[in-house]
């Protein structure tokens, strides 16, 4: 009879990877930011309402089009509310904002609806400026015309 021998396959031993400590992760220390400023960008096509520190660094943002309005609807005085009750709910809530100087630009709709939006949520308004640009000096004139 004929014996029939099984070949045997020897692999190398594998490198192991190497195990790294499991170091839990340091927590970031929750910020409270008493009194902030609070930026209304109001144009034709949306509001845009952005949460800053005194420092002018940027703690929450919210926009009618972030908050589920599309199209025209976006440029509305009620989607620019629905955006400015939303970013303000978040940094009263996050950050413990309770004063805040308001800045605006822009000349769309959304701009006094923002800033009720702020006494609604009983946030005290220390000032409202307005920053929107102004031309100094206008556009380039139409070269003359040649007869």
């Amino acid at each position: 009879m004929a014996e029939t021998t099984t070949p045997t396959t020897t692999t190398a031993p594998t490198e192991s990877t190497p195990v790294t400590s499991t170091t839990p992760k340091k927590r970031k220390a929750k910020r409270t930011v008493g009194s902030g400023q609070v930026h209304i960008l109001a144009t034709f096509n949306n509001t845009i309402v952005t949460v800053t520190d005194q420092n002018g660094s940027a703690l929450v943002t919210a926009s009618a089009g972030s908050c589920g309005f599309r199209g025209s609807k976006k440029g509305t005085a009620y989607a620019a509310q629905v955006a400015a009750e939303k970013a303000l709910e978040v940094a009263k809530q996050q950050f413990g904002l309770s004063k805040s100087e308001v800045f605006i630009k822009g000349v769309g709709l959304g701009r006094d609806s923002a800033v009720r939006a702020l006494n609604s949520l009983n946030i005290q308004v220390e000032s409202i400026k307005d920053v929107t640009g102004m031309p100094h000096g206008g556009v380039r004139p139409k070269k003359a015309r040649r007869v």
